[in-house]
């Protein structure tokens, strides 16, 4: 099975590149499964038009491809903020991936391991920011229903019930097992101007009437 770190590539594969103009929202899901293990990943990208600015708090209005207003703040995390100007496009992609795997038998020692990583745009690039986590799991099987389609895990801190729609998942999980789970996420903001408008069509000069 592919990596996590794979997969979110083919899937920001399956978006479009920034676009010139405003669209409407996208989205993109892929499904990967293989005897004992899963990965699930989706990207969702959203677009809107920079309406109004207040540069002394940091608030941007967007006007999204539905028509609405949606006022928010940049954060210390978009450097270049002054470079933002009425007009520009604004464009945030969310990818997120869960990876789960069997580990027959258990043993293991239950943890949770969360890291994050934070990047921004150099001086003098146009303004963007973006921010990834990743969280690993791994957490004793404590009860399991397959016809149900239940199961209930025990981590390092707390207990859960989940219910698996796929219910072919849990066939070789018992009791006993634990479960690896992997789960990353990933934002980017990035804006750019608006496009230049297309150069006006030449017009041809009419032939003169006959005589």
């Amino acid at each position: 099975m592919k990596t996590r770190s794979l997969l979110l590539a083919a899937l920001i594969a399956t978006l479009p590149a920034v676009a010139a103009a405003q669209e409407p929202p996208k989205s993109a899901t892929l499904v990967e499964k293989e005897k004992g293990a899963a990965t699930i990943a989706e990207a969702v990208e959203l677009q809107g038009v920079v309406t109004a600015i207040d540069k002394n708090t940091r608030e941007l209005t967007i006007k999204g491809g539905s028509g609405k207003d949606v006022t928010f703040t940049a954060g210390p995390q978009i450097k270049n903020f002054k470079q933002i100007k009425v007009g520009d496009l604004v464009t945030l992609n969310y990818i997120a991936a869960l990876g789960l795997e069997l580990k027959k038998g258990g043993g293991r020692l239950r943890e949770r391991i969360e890291s994050e990583q934070t990047v921004a745009a150099q001086p003098g690039e146009k303004p963007a920011a973006g921010k990834s986590r990743t969280v690993k799991v791994i957490a004793d099987v404590t009860a399991v229903d397959a016809a149900a389609g239940t199961i209930t895990l025990r981590g390092p801190q707390r207990s859960v019930d989940l219910v698996i729609k796929d219910k072919a998942l849990l066939k070789d999980v018992r009791v006993g097992d634990q479960i690896a789970a992997t789960y990353e996420e990933a934002t980017l903001v990035s804006v750019t101007p608006p496009a230049p408008p297309a150069p006006a069509a030449p017009v041809t000069p009419a032939a003169p009437a006959a005589q």
